[in-house]
């Protein structure tokens, strides 16, 4: 469940893409797949044009059959995730990389979840660590 009375905001460096996901959310996951360490990113979860929103031109890497990871064609940063292919109820899945937040307070105390993405696909025990421990 999300804090819906704030809106967390976020942007590229260049601040050509934006995004914003509605309500605090609850946790943030950093992933240790082959992609999401090198980008290391802390993902936000939601659906396209209900949770999370996103506008500006981006390009994407797509890894498998079933997610596109969103970048900046101008600065390069590493917006989002999305989902290639709508659900069966038609909505979109995916993360904005909330490392990209304009406003790191809001989200400084948001818990840390590890998911283990590169062998077993599985959440890790939580550790007590939040957003404001990932920002050195």
């Amino acid at each position: 469940m999300t804090d819906q009375r704030t809106t967390v905001e976020g942007s590229c460096h260049c601040g050509s893409v934006r995004w914003s996901h509605e309500g605090l959310p609850d946790s943030t996951t950093a992933c240790n797949c082959t992609v999401c360490r090198r980008y290391g990113a802390l993902w936000a979860y939601g659906f396209r044009d209900e949770v999370i929103h996103i506008s500006g031109r981006t390009e994407a890497y797509v890894r498998g059959e079933d997610i596109g990871f969103h970048f900046c064609p101008n600065c390069g940063c590493v917006v989002c995730w999305l989902a290639l292919e709508p659900g069966k109820d038609g909505r979109q899945w995916g993360a904005v990389n909330l490392r990209l937040a304009h406003d790191p307070a809001i989200i400084a105390d948001v818990p840390i979840r590890h998911f283990e993405g590169l062998d077993s696909f599985e959440d890790e025990p939580m550790d007590g660590r939040c957003v404001k421990d990932y920002w050195y």
